[in-house]
C-alpha cells in the first residue's frame, strides 16, 4: 500500500521543519523554546510505503483539532482556509475537560464569554455581543436571551464536537449577528459492528450521571445502521435548597440507500426539572451604600420555585453525490421546546441590621416555541481559465412560532411578602396567583438564497466570495397587549468575501468583509421589537497548520461597526420584561489568538486569548460586564513511560469587568469585579483496553468570585470535582 502527499495540496498539509516549528510555538507560548518530539513526515513530497502506523491513527483520534469542516461557508476546508476566526472543540477536548453541556463547551471556547443570570439562565457573548445564531449540523436557528427554552444546557453526550466561527455569518445563518456561529455536528451511527459505551459519574454536591451509548448494524450488509444514547443526572449545587433533574435520548438511523446516496433520520428529546430556582441574585449593596458579602451557599429561591423545559427535535438528512464529484444536500428538521417555570424576583437593597427593605415580584410563566426549517445546497469544483475552483449555492426556509402565557401573585403589582431578609428561610407561602394571560405571541417566517464560490487565482492566492438574500417576516404583540397584532417585514442583501493568501506551506494571510442584518427581540419602552441591527464586519490575520492539520494557530485582528444596537435600560415594562434603547455608532475592535491541537502525539493544548474594545459613539462601554480581555488554556499529557495514565489541566483567566447601575442606595450606580483565573485539573487512567477511570477538578484554589455583576450578584461555582468510570464493548 502506498500513499503520496503533495506538499502543495492543501487537504494533506505537511509540517514545517521541528525547527521552525518549535520556535512558532515558543512564541506563541512560553518565553524559552518549546521542545516537543516532530510528528513523522518531512517537507517534500514523499510517498510511504506499508501500512498506516496504527499508533499515529489512535493518536489522531484523540486530537483536539479537526482536519476538515464546512462551518463558515459550507465549502469542505481545512480551517486555514477559512477567512474568519474558528474555533473546533473535539469530542476528546470535551471529554478530557468533562464539558457536558453545550454552556460548558462556551464558557471554555476561545473568545466567547458567559453571563450567569441566575441559577438556571446564561447566556453568552462573543466580541461583546449576544451569540444568538445556532445551527444543528449547518441548519441554523435562533435563540433568544429574553425567555429561557434551555437551549445551552443541552447535553453534548449526543455531539461529535462543536464548532463556533466569530464574527458575522450572514452567509452560514441569514441574520448576521456580529458575535458568533455555533455549530453542533450531532453523532451518527457510523459503525458496521456492534459496539457501546457506558459510563457513570459521580461529583459534588451528589452530582450523579449515567450515559449509555449504543450501535448497530440493522442490516446484515451494514448499509443501514443505528445509534441509541440515553442519558439521565441528578444533582444539587452549592446553592442552597437547588435540585436538578436531566433525562435525555437520542436516537438516528444512517442509510446507504446507493454507493452514492446517504439518509440520516434522527430523533433527539431532553427533559430537565429544576427545584428551587434563583431569579437574579443577592442584593449588591445594603441600604446604606456598602457592599453586601454573603456566603456562595445563600438562595433567593422561595421553596415553591421550579423550572420545567423540555425539548424534543426530529430531524433529517439526505446527500446525494455525483459522478462529477457534486453533491447535493437537503437538511430539515423540526423542534418543539416548552417551558413552565414559577419563580421570585427578589429586588432592593436590605438594611444592615434589621434586613429589611427587599421585596419579592413573583412571576409564573409558560412557553412554547415551535420551529420548521428546511435547507438545501449544491456544492462542487468546477473549472475555469485552466484552473479548478469550487463552488455551493442553496436556499432555506424557516417558520418559528412562539407562545407565551403569563400569571402573577394576586396582590399589588405581583409582589410577594418575603419579611425580613436577615432572617430569610425560603419557606414563605405559595400565594395566589392570577388566572392566565396571553402574555405575547409571534411568528416569523424567513426565506433565504445564499450562494459562495472559492476561487483559485493562482497556486498561492484563493478568493470567496459569496452572497445571501434573506427576507424575514414577523407577526407579533407588543408586550401585554395580547388584543394588538402587529407586522414588520424586512428584506436583505448579506455580502461576503474572503481573501486567502498562502505565504508557504505552513502560513497563510487572509482578509474577510460581510455585512450585518440581525433582526431583535429586545422591546422598547412601548413593548414594540427594536429594529434589526445593521452594520459592517472587517476581519485580517495569518493561520498556520502542522503536521497534515492535526496543530493549527490562528492570529486575528477585527472591526465591527453598527447601528441599532439593543442597550438595556434597566428599567421594565409592567409584565417586568426589560425595557432596551437602540445605539448607534458602536464600534467593537481586538484581537485573538488560537493555537490548537497535537504538539506532539503525546501532548494536546488548546489556548486562546481575545482582547477588545467596543464603544458606542460618545466613547461609552458597550457590554462592559463582558471581560474585554480573556485568556483560556487546557492541556492534557499522554505519559511516555506510562502511556496508560494521561494527566492535563488549565486555567481561565478574565480582567476586571463593570456595570453602571440605575437607582442604587446613596447614589451608589456603578459596581466591578477585578480580574481572576480559575485553575482546573484532570487525570485518567486507562485500567485496560476497554476501562478507563477519570477524575476532574474544577476551581481548584476555591477562588470566590461573581459569575455576574449588576444591582444584583450571582457567585460562581466553589472548589468541586466528579469522578468517572468509562466502559467501552
Amino acid at each position: 500500500m502506498s500513499f503520496t502527499f503533495d506538499s502543495r495540496d492543501k487537504q494533506h498539509r505537511l509540517p514545517a521543519s521541528p525547527s521552525r516549528l518549535a520556535a512558532c510555538i515558543a512564541v506563541a507560548l512560553l518565553p524559552g523554546a518549546v521542545h516537543a518530539a516532530p510528528l513523522s513526515l518531512n517537507e517534500e513530497t514523499v510517498v510511504v510505503e506499508g501500512t498506516v502506523d496504527n499508533a499515529t491513527d489512535n493518536a489522531q483520534d484523540k486530537d483536539y483539532s479537526v482536519k476538515t469542516t464546512t462551518t463558515g461557508t459550507k465549502l469542505l476546508l481545512v480551517p486555514r482556509d477559512i477567512p474568519q476566526s474558528v474555533s473546533v472543540i473535539s469530542q476528546q477536548r470535551m471529554q478530557d475537560q468533562n464539558l457536558q453541556t453545550i454552556g460548558q463547551v462556551l464558557t471554555n471556547t476561545t473568545g466567547v464569554t458567559a453571563q450567569v443570570q441566575d441559577s438556571d439562565r446564561t447566556v453568552f457573548y462573543s466580541r461583546g455581543f449576544f451569540v444568538s445564531n445556532y445551527a444543528y449540523d449547518d441548519l441554523p436557528t435562533s435563540i433568544s436571551e429574553v425567555w429561557n427554552f434551555g437551549d445551552t444546557a443541552t447535553d453534548t453526550a449526543i455531539y461529535d464536537r462543536i464548532e463556533v466561527v466569530r464574527g458575522a455569518t450572514g452567509l452560514m445563518s441569514g441574520t448576521g449577528n456580529p458575535a458568533a456561529y455555533v455549530n453542533m455536528v450531532r453523532k451518527h451511527a457510523d459503525s458496521r459492528e456492534f459496539q457501546g459505551n457506558a459510563s457513570v459519574s459521580y461529583g459534588s454536591w451528589d452530582k450523579q450521571r449515567y450515559v449509555l451509548d449504543l450501535q448497530a448494524p440493522l442490516v446484515e450488509s451494514g448499509k443501514v445502521r443505528g445509534r441509541v444514547i440515553a442519558g439521565y443526572q441528578d444533582n444539587d449545587s452549592w446553592v442552597d435548597n437547588y435540585h436538578y433533574r436531566k433525562k435525555f435520548l437520542y436516537g438516528v438511523v444512517d442509510a446507504d440507500l446507493t454507493d452514492s446516496t446517504t439518509l440520516s433520520l434522527g430523533y433527539e428529546y431532553q427533559e430537565s426539572n429544576t427545584e428551587d430556582p434563583t431569579w437574579g441574585g443577592l442584593p449588591t449593596w445594603y441600604a446604606d451604600g456598602s457592599k453586601t458579602h454573603y456566603n456562595r451557599s445563600d438562595t433567593v429561591a422561595p421553596d415553591w420555585a421550579y423550572s420545567d423545559k423540555d425539548s424534543t427535535k426530529v430531524f433529517a438528512n439526505f446527500t446525494q453525490r455525483f459522478n462529477n464529484g457534486w453533491e447535493a444536500h437537503v437538511n430539515g428538521m423540526h423542534a418543539e421546546t416548552n417551558f413552565d417555570t414559577k419563580l421570585m424576583y427578589m429586588s432592593g437593597y436590605p438594611d444592615k441590621e434589621t434586613g429589611n427593605g427587599m421585596v419579592g415580584y413573583g412571576g409564573w410563566n409558560r412557553g412554547e416555541r415551535k420551529q420548521d426549517a428546511v435547507d438545501a445546497f449544491l456544492r462542487g469544483g468546477f473549472e475555469l481559465f485552466g484552473r479548478q475552483h469550487e463552488m455551493m449555492v442553496g436556499g432555506s426556509l424557516s417558520h418559528q412560532r412562539n407562545h407565551y402565557d403569563n400569571s402573577m401573585p394576586d396582590a399589588l403589582y405581583g409582589m410577594v411578602d418575603i419579611g425580613s431578609f436577615k432572617n430569610w428561610k425560603s419557606n414563605i407561602p405559595d400565594p395566589q396567583w392570577t388566572a392566565w394571560k396571553l402574555y405575547s405571541k409571534d411568528d416569523i417566517n424567513q426565506s433565504s438564497a445564499y450562494t459562495s464560490a472559492r476561487f483559485s487565482l493562482a497556486d498561492p492566492l484563493h478568493l470567496i466570495l459569496g452572497a445571501r438574500y434573506t427576507n424575514y417576516n414577523i407577526k407579533y404583540n407588543p408586550a401585554g397587549a395580547p388584543d394588538t397584532r402587529l407586522e414588520s417585514t424586512k428584506d436583505d442583501v448579506t455580502p461576503y468575501a474572503g481573501l486567502v493568501y498562502d505565504i508557504n506551506e505552513d502560513w497563510s494571510a487572509y482578509a474577510s468583509y460581510t455585512n450585518i442584518f440581525q433582526p431583535q427581540d429586545k422591546r422598547d419602552v412601548n413593548g414594540r421589537y427594536l429594529d434589526p441591527t445593521t452594520g459592517k464586519s472587517y476581519e485580517a490575520g495569518v493561520k498556520a497548520d502542522w503536521f497534515n492539520t492535526r496543530l493549527t494557530t490562528s492570529l486575528a485582528v477585527f472591526r465591527i461597526e453598527q447601528d441599532n444596537v439593543a442597550n438595556n435600560t434597566y428599567t421594565y415594562l409592567p409584565s417586568g420584561e426589560s425595557v432596551y434603547e437602540s445605539l448607534d455608532g458602536v464600534v467593537s475592535k481586538g484581537v485573538e489568538f488560537e493555537l490548537n491541537g497535537a504538539l506532539t502525539d503525546n501532548w494536546q493544548l488548546t489556548f486562546g486569548a481575545t482582547r477588545y474594545v467596543a464603544e458606542d459613539k460618545d466613547g461609552k462601554a458597550v457590554s462592559s460586564d463582558q471581560p474585554r480581555t480573556t485568556l483560556k488554556l487546557f492541556t492534557r499529557y499522554q505519559l511516555p513511560m506510562l502511556p496508560e495514565l494521561a494527566v492535563g489541566g488549565g486555567v481561565n483567566w478574565q480582567n476586571k469587568t463593570w456595570t453602571d447601575v440605575s437607582g442604587g442606595p446613596n447614589g451608589r450606580d456603578y459596581v466591578d469585579q477585578g480580574s481572576y483565573g480559575l485553575v482546573n485539573l484532570f487525570s485518567r487512567y486507562q485500567v485496560t483496553k476497554n476501562f478507563a477511570l477519570q477524575a476532574n477538578v474544577n476551581n481548584l484554589f476555591d477562588k470566590e468570585y461573581y459569575d455576574y455583576v449588576g444591582s444584583y450578584l450571582v457567585y460562581g461555582a466553589p472548589l468541586n470535582f466528579s469522578v468517572s468510570a468509562s466502559y467501552d464493548f
